[in-house]
C-alpha cells in the first residue's frame, strides 16, 4: 500500500488473559505490518487478567522498541483498557484489534485501503462469526443498544476490528466517566463510517471472557450510560398505562350505568394495581439507572490507573 508508506500506524490490542496467543499475534502482526506500513508501533494494554501476560509484553517490548506495554492497576474493562491506549498512541492512524486472533492481522490491509478513500472509521466486519448461539444473540442485542447510543446505522456492523483517524480522539480528550465505549465516543468526532467485509477465524485458545450475561450488562451500560432511550421508554409506558387506566375507568362507569350491576370486585382491582405498581417501578428503576450513573461521575472514580509501562 504506497498510501501508507509514510503513515505511523498505531495499533492497540487491550490483553486479558492472553499469554497463549500473545507471542503468535506479534508476530503476525509484524509480518503484515512491515508490509503495508513500515512506520509503526503495537501498543498493547494489560487490563490485569491475572495470568503471565505482562510478562509476555515485557519480553517483546525488550526485543522490539516497537512494542509499547501498558499495565493497569486493576481490572477496569475491554474498552476502558482501549482508551488508554488510544490516548498513548503516536499514529496518525490507529487500529484496535483484539488479542484472541480471530481477527487476522492480515486483514488490517483491507481497513487501511478503505480509510483512504476519505473515510475517518472503517470497521472490520465479519463475513461470518465463530460465536456460540447465545453469545451471537447476545451480541445483537448489544449491537442494538449501540445503534440507539450512537444513532447510525453503521452500529449493526461494529466490531473491535476498527481502523480510525487519531485526531478523533479531540472530540473525546476531556471525557472521564467510568463508562467507556470507543464506538460511541467516535461518533462525537465525525459520521463518516464505513464498514468492510473480513475474514473472522476461531478462538486460537481458551475461551471468550464475554458470557452472554456480561453483554447484555454491557448493552444496558450503554443505553443507560449514552442514550435517553430508556427514558424515553418509561415516559412512553406511562403514558399508555394512564389510557390503559381511563380505559378501565370508562369501562367500569359504563358497565354500573348501563346494567346496573356491582362494579368488578378485588381481583380486578388486584390486577390493577399489580399492573400499575409493576410499570412504575420499572419506570423508577429505569430514573434511578441514570441517577447512579450522575453519582458515579460525581465520585470522579478514574477511567484507568496505569501501574507500569514499558516506554
Amino acid at each position: 500500500m504506497e498510501n501508507n508508506r509514510g503513515t505511523i500506524i498505531s495499533v492497540v490490542i487491550p490483553v486479558y488473559k492472553a499469554e497463549d496467543y500473545l507471542r503468535d499475534l506479534y508476530l503476525r502482526l509484524k509480518a503484515s505490518l512491515e508490509v503495508i506500513a513500515p512506520r509503526y508501533e503495537i501498543i498493547m494494554v494489560e487490563d490485569c487478567g491475572g495470568d503471565r501476560s505482562w510478562n509476555v509484553i515485557e519480553e517483546l517490548s525488550q526485543s522490539d522498541k516497537r512494542v509499547k506495554g501498558i499495565q493497569l492497576s486493576r481490572n477496569f474493562g475491554q474498552h476502558n483498557a482501549l482508551l488508554c491506549g488510544i490516548r498513548a498512541a503516536q499514529g496518525e492512524v490507529i487500529v484496535t484489534i483484539d488479542d484472541d486472533l480471530q481477527h487476522p492481522p492480515e486483514e488490517i490491509s483491507k481497513l487501511l485501503d478503505k480509510l483512504a478513500e476519505g473515510y475517518d472509521v472503517v470497521y472490520g466486519i465479519p463475513k461470518k462469526e465463530k460465536h456460540n448461539f447465545w453469545r451471537t444473540i447476545a451480541s445483537r442485542v448489544t449491537k442494538l443498544a449501540l445503534q440507539s447510543a450512537m444513532g447510525a446505522e453503521i452500529a449493526r456492523k461494529v466490531s473491535a476490528f476498527r481502523a480510525f483517524r487519531s485526531d478523533l480522539r479531540n472530540a473525546f480528550a476531556d471525557y472521564q466517566s467510568p463508562f467507556v465505549s470507543i464506538d460511541v465516543l467516535l461518533t462525537w468526532g465525525t459520521t463518516r463510517f464505513v464498514g468492510v467485509p473480513v475474514h473472522h477465524d476461531p478462538r486460537q485458545a481458551g475461551k471468550s471472557h464475554y458470557s452472554f450475561g456480561r453483554l447484555v450488562v454491557h448493552a444496558l451500560n450503554m443505553l443507560t450510560g449514552f442514550s435517553t432511550l430508556p427514558l424515553q421508554l418509561a415516559s412512553l409506558i406511562g403514558f399508555v398505562f394512564t389510557l390503559f387506566g381511563f380505559g378501565v375507568l370508562a369501562y367500569v362507569i359504563g358497565r354500573y350505568l348501563m346494567e346496573g350491576g356491582k362494579v368488578p370486585g378485588f381481583p380486578f382491582l388486584a390486577s390493577l394495581i399489580a399492573i400499575f405498581s409493576g410499570a412504575q417501578l420499572f419506570s423508577l428503576g429505569i430514573i434511578g439507572e441514570y441517577l447512579a450513573r450522575v453519582h458515579f461521575r460525581m465520585m470522579d472514580r478514574p477511567i484507568y490507573i496505569v501501574r507500569s509501562r514499558t516506554f
